[in-house]
């Protein structure tokens, strides 16, 4: 496949790190379970501590996925806002095991709710990262028929990261479902547009046409190894490295 080189590795500077909601709960499993919020939080710490600035975009999938609401009848809208506001719930476990450990954490939402988080602000959100704080980015972009994805995309380009780091339960990105095919081949480094002809299950098409419009890259990885996250943001060689060629 295509070589993503001109992408580039670290060390970075700021990076944006996707975790889904998924990572949120054990394997298969729903719900908010705090024993993986912790071992979240213990990798952040790690990564962060090897100075880059970090801004963090969560899921909400664990809880809810505005998607199936839908298909069950609920209002599209209706059922992405519900998606949105599970996203906070994530977002204010992550923040609350970050902050039990020392991490200067910032909770930020695109829906307003000024009681439990500070509002989405561009200029704020970069100004807490320049000051060595955590920021958890939560509501999605504010919008319905937006996947959290798309925020990830979106906000890693608003505050100038380096890279968008994808957080998975596999180590990369495979030809095919590794889970089904033991034969599934992983890339090492992939195109945009390798991603998008061959309809690759990275991110959603848009998330992946914002990052080839900024060019921004991605690196996928199992976040499920520990100590994964620290190696993402110094540059080591793990996961699918995604870019322009």
């Amino acid at each position: 496949m295509g070589d993503s080189g001109g992408a580039g590795r670290g060390p970075f500077r700021r990076v944006l790190l996707k975790i889904s909601g998924d990572a949120f709960c054990r394997q298969e499993g729903t719900g908010l379970e705090m024993a993986e919020v912790r071992a979240i939080a213990r990798q952040i710490k790690a990564a962060r501590a090897s100075g880059a600035e970090m801004a963090v975009v969560v899921g909400g999938g664990n809880i809810l996925r505005g998607a199936q609401l839908s298909q069950a009848g609920v209002q599209r809208a209706t059922a992405d806002y519900m998606g949105m506001l599970a996203t906070v719930v994530n977002a204010l476990a992550l923040q609350d095991a970050l902050e039990k450990i020392d991490v200067a954490t910032r909770c930020l939402t695109a829906i307003e709710m000024q009681r439990v988080a500070e509002p989405y602000i561009r200029r704020r959100c970069i100004r807490h990262l320049e000051k060595g704080r955590v920021c958890i980015l939560a509501g999605g972009t504010g919008n319905p028929f937006l996947t959290t994805d798309t925020s990830a995309a979106l906000r890693a380009a608003e505050i100038g990261a380096e890279v968008l780091l994808k957080a998975t339960k596999v180590d990369g990105v495979y030809d095919k479902d590794p889970r089904e095919h033991p034969d599934a081949r992983r890339f090492e480094s992939l195109t945009y547009l390798d991603v998008l002809n061959r309809q690759l299950k990275v991110m959603d098409m848009t998330a992946i046409s914002l990052c080839m419009e900024t060019g921004l890259p991605i690196l996928v990885f199992n976040l499920k190894v520990e100590g994964n996250i620290e190696k993402a943001v110094r540059g080591d060689r793990i996961g699918t490295l995604i870019g322009a060629g």
